[in-house]
């Protein structure tokens, strides 16, 4: 890291970067036995396409009801049939999703530094989320994008970040999975890493993170 500008607090995406969005696939597959792994995928792109389509039209609705809303148009497109009780079962589990192995050990080890999460999650299901993975402690904010009404990667949205933690946005390093949330916060001008769990190409937005990872660990020799 560049000594002059140290990196004073860590603000992490949520769903796929600490947790598993695709642990649900378990679920999936125990009502919809040889889908669940291609239902839990159609479920996690309409989810992100939804946030995206939304935000530009000006009609934001909360991330619980777009996720439901996904979840009813990736059982359509399968032609699976989903009941009531069904859907209520899957976004339960929405909630208690897995943290990725590393996670906890590597969050523990982050220690020293302020520590967030800036999610496009709704209040309710981050708090859930977070508190069932017994992760509460190691963080000194839970942020949502709902008090502002608006998806990453607006940048008004990274501008929570450094409003919750009184950080300058050239002092936070942001980690995400999610190539297209690295390059929204290096737009904003937070310091970035990508959590490459997938082998995943970046896409061509204009920016390059710090460095790029598989696991949450992998991060600590770059932050020392």
């Amino acid at each position: 890291m560049n000594s002059q500008t140290p990196v004073r607090a860590l603000v992490f995406d949520a769903y796929g970067t600490l947790f598993n969005v695709h642990s649900i696939g378990i679920a999936c597959e125990s009502l919809f036995p040889g889908k669940g792994t291609e239902l839990s995928r159609i479920w996690r792109t309409k989810q992100l396409e939804y946030t995206w389509l939304r935000s530009l039209m000006g009609r934001y609705t909360e991330f619980e009801a777009i996720t439901r809303d996904a979840l009813g148009i990736a059982c359509r497109t399968l032609g699976l049939q989903l009941t009531q009780s069904d859907t209520t079962m899957l976004m339960e589990g929405y909630r208690q999703l897995d943290p990725f192995p590393e996670v906890k050990d590597a969050l523990a080890a982050l220690h020293g530094r302020k520590r967030a999460i800036l999610s496009n999650g709704s209040p309710a299901m981050l708090s859930a989320l977070v508190k069932h993975a017994g992760m509460s402690k190691f963080f000194d904010a839970v942020i949502s994008v709902d008090e502002l009404r608006m998806f990453k990667p607006h940048p008004s949205v990274y501008g929570l970040a450094t409003r919750y933690l009184g950080v300058n946005a050239g002092e936070i390093g942001f980690v995400s999975s999610n190539f297209w949330d690295v390059s929204g916060a290096s737009s904003f001008g937070f310091r970035t890493f990508w959590i490459n769990r997938s082998n995943s190409q970046p896409d061509k937005l204009g920016f390059e993170p710090v460095a790029v990872v598989q696991r949450l660990d992998e991060l600590l020799p770059y932050l020392n």
